[in-house]
């Protein structure tokens, strides 16, 4: 029996999807085809998917929302597993402040729907519209707040669907890392602690930190958010800016006009577009500063 012969006796909630363009579950809107993609509903489904992979040794590429990624013109072989879209349960408990979801909900979800019942520690999140697991997985972050201090629990599966729990200070976070990026494993749960607050103060500071956003940051368009990591004792966009790459193109992809720090698709780039520009703005801002920038969206897939 063959793997996709295996995959159609699962009895899985939705079909698993074959030769998917990636373009279509990535912001950046690029990317070839994946052998296959499936979207499941639950932790039982996650699991049983990951060992039918491992009994088929088919490699597996796990994704959540796909807002960080970019996936090369080739695509990507074997099964992709994209935690988003289902995995979307939320529970919070409103004695402990204790919030309990599904790693396919987004962090920007997550921080309205706890600011709705007046719990803080999430405003910074409130336009990230990553998945919780994603977020995790690289410790997301922006305008001075990480989501690595408020994690309680992580519960994850490994290669073959069993199941794992990590606590904050095993997981190691620092800047964009977690210690998850070293292992093979699947976020299906995250727990964060989060603190009652002014219900009035969290909307007011989540309108104003969206009110930023929208001014300095191409939002609307196509792209996986910063490009490139901080560097030490500098600011990616503000290096790119200074080296005069604001608005430099290659194909269709190009230096955001309205913040460097963002390359934005401006419509049919390929992602070949994408990592050529990447790769000159690495070399423009090294001859320029002598400071290496490195990604800070993920790159995978097949050139």
């Amino acid at each position: 029996m063959s793997f996709e012969a295996a995959l159609e006796k699962l009895h899985l909630a939705r079909p698993v999807l074959k030769n998917e363009s990636m373009a279509r579950h990535t912001s950046f809107k690029v990317g070839g085809p994946a052998d296959l993609l499936a979207r499941p509903v639950s932790s039982r489904e996650v699991a049983v998917l990951l060992q039918a992979a491992a009994a088929y040794a088919v490699p597996v590429t796990l994704m959540g929302r796909g807002t960080n990624l970019l996936v090369r013109d080739k695509g990507i072989r074997g099964l992709v597993l994209k935690v988003a879209d289902g995995l979307e349960e939320w529970a919070i408990d409103e004695e402990t402040g204790l919030l309990r979801c599904g790693a396919g909900l987004s962090l920007a979800a997550a921080a309205h729907k706890a600011a709705e019942l007046g719990f803080g520690g999430l405003e910074f999140a409130c336009g990230i519209p990553g998945s919780l697991g994603g977020a995790v997985y690289m410790n997301a972050g922006a305008y001075g707040g990480e989501i690595g201090p408020l994690v309680a629990k992580v519960t994850a599966l490994d290669e073959v669907g069993k199941e794992h729990s990590f606590k904050s200070e095993e997981l190691q976070f620092s800047y964009r890392h977690s210690a998850l990026m070293e292992k093979e494993l699947c976020v299906t749960h995250v727990e964060l602690q989060l603190s009652l607050g002014d219900k009035e103060k969290i909307r007011a500071t989540m309108e104003e930190i969206k009110a930023k956003r929208r001014s300095s940051q191409p939002v609307g368009e196509a792209s996986a958010g910063s490009t490139f990591k901080r560097p030490p004792g500098a600011f990616a966009a503000a290096l790119i800016d200074q080296a005069g790459l604001k608005g430099t193109r290659v194909g269709a992809a190009q230096v955001s006009l309205k913040h460097a720090g963002f390359i934005v698709n401006t419509g049919g780039a390929t992602a070949r577009d994408v990592l050529d520009l990447m790769i000159c703005v690495q070399e423009k801002v090294w001859e320029k500063f002598r400071v290496r920038l490195e990604p800070e969206v993920k790159i995978i897939g097949e050139e």
